[in-house]
């Protein structure tokens, strides 16, 4: 059952439970992996995904007609579903460019910033027991809007060497341009090194299980990568105009994601407190998922019981979730308190499912407590600035000295003699 503590305004947050993966075990495998791919590039992808996938591919390579038997597969109503999915995501996103800017308000001197859209990115999107066509629209379509001119996805076969119908039709929709089957540690090498076949690319993102996060961390500096995701978490503020039976609900559909994720209540009102936690425990039994949510409830869950709403969203900055709900009579009132979270649901209609399939918001966000520094992946993600700067002859020497000054304070004199070498005979004292 999901445990009651009681906080005191005063009194201190407890420690939290969950831990972070400890991934002292998979580094040297994963490194491992990633050393031989660099080394034997497609053929120690062939072996790995005969050893992890079983299954034997002569061609990694996803081909049009493959894609387009998908589309005949998936459910015509679902595919309606991920268009309007596509344009609420979109328009979101799109709000997200930023502009480049230039300074010219000084006689003979310009600077600036550029904003350049990276050339190519890698999508990776978990394979195994469930496929998520949310997390290809999320992660490829800020890519799209950003200007990326390559955008190549990989995803791991299954035994019968096909991709789920509903993940291409997916990337189809999103805008994805190749499609490679390969997944795990081996499919992030290949992306962040290259190999005959697969291109190496400018960035990686998506989520994936342990073996992939180490990977995309060991390959961090080779190329950049989103964050280091882990287990799913969230939080819910709520007052006495919550329901009790949906507040369960919105916990469970967290705890369902895996045995490591973390459904947090933090309360005002003891009655409602109460309720919730009957409420988890009666809809656990009935819960298809039940084997993994009953295991996230047991060892990472709980319901802190407040005395404000205030000290509520205190805790919830200190615990920095992923998602954070605000059941709240008037959440707006309260959204300005909010400093650590990936992304708020204001009110007591505002599901958090919403945010992973349908209202634009991008569902891939900070975890673990990472939500203190990290934000959601956005449209700026897959830009980079550059700057640029022009100083005319006389713009140049009326700031040689002062320049020169500086560089030789520092003890490099190469630099002063930089500007030196270019001061005229009239600017020379």
């Amino acid at each position: 059952m999901i445990p009651i503590i009681q906080l005191q305004e005063t009194e201190q947050l407890p420690q939290s439970r969950r831990k972070g993966a400890d991934t002292s075990q998979t580094v040297p495998v994963v490194q491992e992996i990633i050393d031989t791919v660099k080394e034997k590039k497609d053929q120690a992808l062939r072996e790995y995904t005969e050893k992890f996938d079983q299954v034997v591919l002569p061609d990694f390579r996803v081909g049009a007609s493959e894609i387009d038997e998908a589309f005949t597969l998936v459910d015509p109503v679902l595919l309606e579903i991920m268009k309007k999915a596509k344009k609420n995501i979109e328009k979101f996103h799109e709000r997200q460019l930023p502009r480049g800017f230039m300074i010219a308000d000084e006689p003979g001197i310009v600077t600036g910033q550029r904003v350049i859209p990276l050339a190519k990115v890698g999508v990776y999107v978990p394979g195994g027991t469930a496929a998520y066509p949310s997390t290809v629209l999320m992660d490829v379509i800020p890519a799209k809007i950003a200007g990326v001119g390559e955008i190549v996805m990989i995803t791991p076969p299954g035994k019968d060497g096909k991709i789920p119908p509903v993940i291409l039709a997916a990337a189809k929709i999103a805008g994805v341009s190749k499609i490679y089957k390969v997944g795990g540690a081996q499919g992030i090498a290949a992306l962040a090194y290259g190999t005959e076949t697969i291109p190496r690319v400018d960035k990686i993102v998506g989520p994936g299980n342990i073996f992939v996060a180490t990977a995309k961390k060991l390959v961090y500096g080779q190329v950049d990568i989103d964050m280091i995701a882990g287990p799913s978490d969230i939080l819910i503020v709520a007052d006495d105009s919550a329901k009790a039976h949906v507040v369960a609900a919105d916990l469970l559909g967290q705890a369902e994601h895996d045995k490591n994720a973390q459904a947090i209540l933090v309360t005002t009102n003891e009655v409602l407190a109460k309720a919730v936690q009957n409420e988890v425990a009666c809809q656990l039994e009935n819960l298809p998922r039940k084997a993994i949510a009953e295991v996230s409830v047991q060892n990472n869950s709980r319901i802190y019981l407040v005395q404000s709403i205030k000290q509520a969203l205190k805790v919830a900055n200190e615990i920095a979730p992923e998602h954070l709900e605000l059941c709240l009579r008037d959440p707006f009132t309260y959204l300005p308190i909010v400093k650590n979270a990936g992304s708020v649901f204001l009110g007591n209609f505002t599901p958090e499912v919403l945010g992973d399939y349908f209202a634009g918001p991008n569902h891939t966000l900070p975890t673990e407590g990472t939500s203190r520094f990290y934000s959601p992946l956005s449209v700026e993600d897959f830009l980079k600035r550059s700057s640029y700067l022009y100083y005319s002859s006389s713009a140049m020497q009326d700031a040689a000295h002062e320049v020169m000054a500086f560089a030789e304070a520092e003890g490099l004199s190469g630099h002063a003699r930089s500007i030196a070498s270019r001061i005229n005979e009239e600017g020379k004292k």
